[in-house]
């Protein structure tokens, strides 16, 4: 196995790059440290409950890490939360989360499964789902759990006492979640779980369960949360600061392109396999003006799109952005859109909040005073401009740096 060929030391800076916390490091090393003596892999656990039917970026940092694991020759655990899904995970959330019915949780589950095994191998890993046995728990089981854990405890999680403070219903129901999730980790005897920071008190409840059942406790590796296209949102689809893992290969490109240098080094760390000394190097590079930062963003870039794709892919989606965004040609492909206007001359910020180039109509005025906007290639600033439909009856349509569209107007 691949753990043998490393030295300890250099499997915990593997495992530990990109982590925000670790409970502990020391009984991470001591896992390790027996794992590699007997010869028997580690068994990790990770938990995503299908909520939405798409991953991005965001999730693929848990993913990285499972794949690090599964590098040094460890048992990944894919576990898909189809029962404690229909909970819903109270994590963050100010207020009760409606939970998703049996077929939704079965539906999204699917998608997920088609989705990781871009990034984790699927020889290796193991993927299960908690439906099979806390479906099966009975009353008095689910009652025995119940009683290893206090309220009191419970309670101090700081989203219900948030809710508890503002007078925000908590159902029954949200107490079971941490429990459930924490006896996971006793029926797959998981010595490690991985997670986000926002998952910290549920994989607490998780090493406190454990030691319940005589079991000893799993060590803690969490991921920090990654921060969307704006840089400082968490990144969600929700929002529109997300990098899908299914978005085709030039939109991953042009929406790594359209970070700021800030957040790139984040997503260098986060994203990549490089190490933390060859990350330092690199930016090194950029602040002594050796590499340009459109030159480490366009290496990150195709590092994005070669994962989800492969890398043919990622040199077509570069080339295609050099010859677009950076030398100011047209796009061989895209969308035409036909409005009518009664032959009467159309208000630009209206056609471009009508073909959702914009947002709003203020945004439209916004983008057009700031030169984002032109037509077959003139830049027009006035936000006043109208378009003749007799004098321009079809014309090519830019707005910033990625949005093209073929107009029609009838």
């Amino acid at each position: 196995m691949e753990m043998v060929k490393r030295s300890l030391d250099e499997q915990v800076a593997y495992l530990l790059k990109g982590t925000a916390e670790t409970i502990t490091e020391k009984e991470l090393r001591g896992k390790l440290e027996k794992s590699q003596k007997s010869g028997k892999p580690l068994t990790v656990k990770v938990g995503f409950d299908p909520t939405a039917p798409d991953l991005h970026l965001g999730h693929t940092v848990l993913l990285r890490k499972m794949k690090h694991f599964q590098d040094l020759g460890h048992r990944v655990i894919f576990l898909i939360g189809d029962f404690t899904g229909m909970i819903g995970d109270p994590s963050g959330r100010n207020k009760t989360r409606p939970p998703l019915s049996r077929e939704e949780v079965l539906e999204n589950a699917e998608t997920y499964k088609a989705q990781v095994f871009k990034i984790l191998d699927p020889q290796e890993t193991v993927v299960d789902f908690n439906n099979r046995w806390l479906g099966s728990l009975s009353s008095q089981e689910w009652m025995r759990l119940a009683s290893r854990y206090t309220v009191a405890r419970m309670l101090e999680r700081d989203d219900f006492s948030k809710r508890m403070a503002s007078q925000q219903p908590i159902s029954i129901h949200e107490l079971l979640y941490p429990l459930a999730q924490a006896y996971d980790s006793v029926v797959l005897e998981a010595d490690v779980e991985l997670g986000g920071t926002d998952q910290k008190f549920n994989l607490l409840v998780g090493r406190d369960i454990q030691r319940e059942f005589g079991q000893e406790p799993q060590v803690l590796l969490m991921t920090p949360i990654l921060a969307g296209l704006d840089g400082v949102a968490k990144m969600s689809k929700s929002l529109g600061n997300d990098i899908g893992i299914n978005d085709p290969p030039q939109e991953i490109y042009g929406k790594v392109m359209s970070i700021s240098d800030l957040l790139m080094w984040n997503y260098y760390e986060l994203l990549t396999d490089l190490s933390h000394q060859e990350i330092q190097a690199l930016k090194s590079g950029v602040e002594s003006g050796t590499i340009h930062p459109m030159k480490a963003k366009g290496d990150l870039a195709v590092s994005m799109v070669s994962d989800f794709h492969s890398e043919r892919a990622a040199q077509e989606a570069q080339e295609h952005f050099t010859r677009v965004f950076q030398e100011g040609e047209m796009p061989e492909e895209m969308p035409t859109f036909s409005v009518r206007c009664g032959g009467k001359p159309v208000p630009l910020p209206d056609l471009v909040l009508q073909v959702e180039f914009a947002s709003s109509k203020s945004e439209a005025r916004r983008l057009i005073r700031q030169a984002a906007v032109s037509i077959d290639g003139k830049k027009i600033e006035d936000p006043s401009y109208r378009i003749d439909p007799k004098q321009k009856p079809a014309f090519v349509l830019r707005v910033g740096k990625r949005k093209f569209g073929r107009i029609k107007l009838d």
